[in-house]
C-alpha cells in the first residue's frame, strides 16, 4: 500500500515535534515519578494517535482551509463593501475557531467553565477581532497604532476581571496560533491583499493573526467580569485503569466515537460555508473542489484521532506527572520556578 508522500511528510513533522515531549515524560517516569506499565501504554498509544492525527489534520488544513481562506479574502476585497466584509470576517473567524483543536484541548483543562461556554466565548472574540483586522486592511490603518490601543485595553480589562480568569484568558490567545486557525487567517490576509496593487498591499497581508490573538484574551477577560462559576478549583483527570494492551485498545476504541461526533459538529459549519461560497462565486474548478473535499475528510479524521489521543492518553499522564512533582518530595526540581514566584512553592499544586 502506497502512502501519500505529503501525508508521510506531515506525519514525520508531527513525530519530530512529539518525540522530545515523549522522551521527557519517559525520563520523568523512570527517574522521578514511577508510572505503572498500563498507564505508560496509555500514554504511548495516545502519542501515536496524536502524531497520526496531526499528520492527517495538517494535510487536510493545507488542502481545504488555506484555499477557502484565500478565496474568501479575494471576494471580500473585490466587494469593497464594509458591512459584508465585517459580517463574513466575523462568521468565518467564529467557525474556524470552533474547529480549532488547540481550543478543544484548552476547554478540557478548564473544568470551572463549561466547554461550550469557553469555546463560544473565544470564537466570538476571534470573530470580532478578525472583522476588525479586515477593516484595518480596507481602511489602511497603522498596525502598530491599533495594537498599542488594544493592548492598553487588555491591561484595563485585567484590573476588572476575576484573577481566576487571567491565566486562562492569556492562554486562550494562543488559540489563534493553532494549526486550523493560522492557515485560514493568513490565507485570508493574502487573499485580501492580492487584489490590491498599492505598495502597502504585501505588508497589509500580515498582522491578522496578531490582531485576532487579542480577541480571545479580551473575550475571556470579559467573561471573567460577568461570569462567576461555583467552583474554580482544578479537578485532575483520572487515569484509566488498564492492565493489558487489550484494555488500552478498548479504552481508546470506546472513546473515539464521542470525539468523532464532536468533530463532525465542529466541522459541518465550515463545510457548509464552503459549499455556500462555491455556489455564490463558482471560484473553484473540478480538481480544486475534489482536493478541498478530500482535505475536509483528512481534517475530520485527523482531528478525531488527535483529540482522542490527547484527552485519553497523552494529557492525563502529563497532568499526573506535573501534580506529583509539584506536591511530592521531588518538588525541589521546581526550585527556579519557586524562586521566581517568591516562595510560592508550598502552595503550588495544592488545589486540584
Amino acid at each position: 500500500m502506497r502512502v501519500n508522500p505529503k501525508l508521510k511528510e506531515k506525519i514525520m513533522e508531527s513525530l519530530s515535534a512529539v518525540l522530545p515531549i515523549t522522551g521527557i515524560v519517559l525520563a520523568l517516569s523512570i527517574l522521578v515519578v514511577p508510572i505503572d506499565l498500563g498507564t505508560t501504554a496509555m500514554f504511548f498509544a495516545g502519542a501515536v494517535l496524536l502524531v497520526v492525527g496531526m499528520g492527517f489534520f495538517q494535510l487536510g488544513a493545507e488542502m481545504a482551509t488555506e484555499p477557502l481562506g484565500d478565496g474568501v479574502g479575494v471576494e471580500i476585497a473585490k466587494t469593497r463593501k464594509l458591512i459584508p466584509a465585517v459580517v463574513i470576517g466575523f462568521a468565518m473567524g467564529m467557525l474556524i475557531t470552533i474547529s480549532e483543536p488547540d481550543l478543544q484541548v484548552l476547554a478540557e483543562q478548564v473544568p470551572s467553565i463549561p466547554n461550550r461556554t469557553l469555546i463560544l466565548t473565544v470564537a466570538v472574540g476571534v470573530g470580532i477581532f478578525l472583522a476588525l483586522a479586515i477593516c484595518r486592511i480596507l481602511f489602511k490603518i497603522s498596525l502598530s497604532t491599533i495594537l498599542v490601543i488594544l493592548y492598553l485595553l487588555l491591561l484595563l480589562l485585567t484590573s476588572f476581571a476575576s484573577a481566576d480568569f487571567l491565566a486562562v484568558a492569556f492562554d486562550a490567545g494562543g488559540v489563534t496560533t493553532g494549526p486550523m486557525t493560522v492557515p485560514f487567517i493568513m490565507a485570508l490576509g493574502v487573499g485580501l491583499a492580492s487584489v490590491r496593487s498599492d505598495k502597502d498591499a504585501a505588508e497589509d497581508s500580515f498582522g491578522l493573526v496578531a490582531l485576532s490573538s487579542v480577541g480571545p484574551v479580551a473575550a475571556v477577560l470579559l467573561l471573567g467580569i460577568f461570569y462567576h462559576p461555583e467552583s474554580t478549583e482544578y479537578s485532575m483527570t483520572e487515569l484509566a485503569a488498564v492492565e493489558t494492551t487489550r484494555d488500552v485498545f478498548a479504552e481508546f476504541l470506546a472513546s473515539l466515537p464521542q470525539y468523532m461526533r464532536e468533530v463532525l459538529v465542529s466541522l459541518l459549519p465550515v463545510v457548509a460555508v464552503y459549499f455556500f461560497f462555491q455556489m455564490l462565486t463558482h471560484r473553484y474548478r473540478k480538481n480544486e473542489r475534489r482536493r478541498i473535499l478530500i482535505g475536509f475528510v483528512y481534517t475530520y479524521i485527523g482531528l478525531a484521532l488527535f483529540l482522542c489521543g490527547v484527552n485519553i492518553g497523552f494529557s492525563p499522564v502529563g497532568t499526573y506527572l506535573g501534580s506529583s512533582i509539584a506536591s511530592g518530595h521531588m518538588k525541589w526540581i521546581l526550585g527556579d520556578f519557586c524562586s521566581a514566584r517568591a516562595g510560592a512553592c508550598p502552595d503550588f499544586g495544592r488545589q486540584r
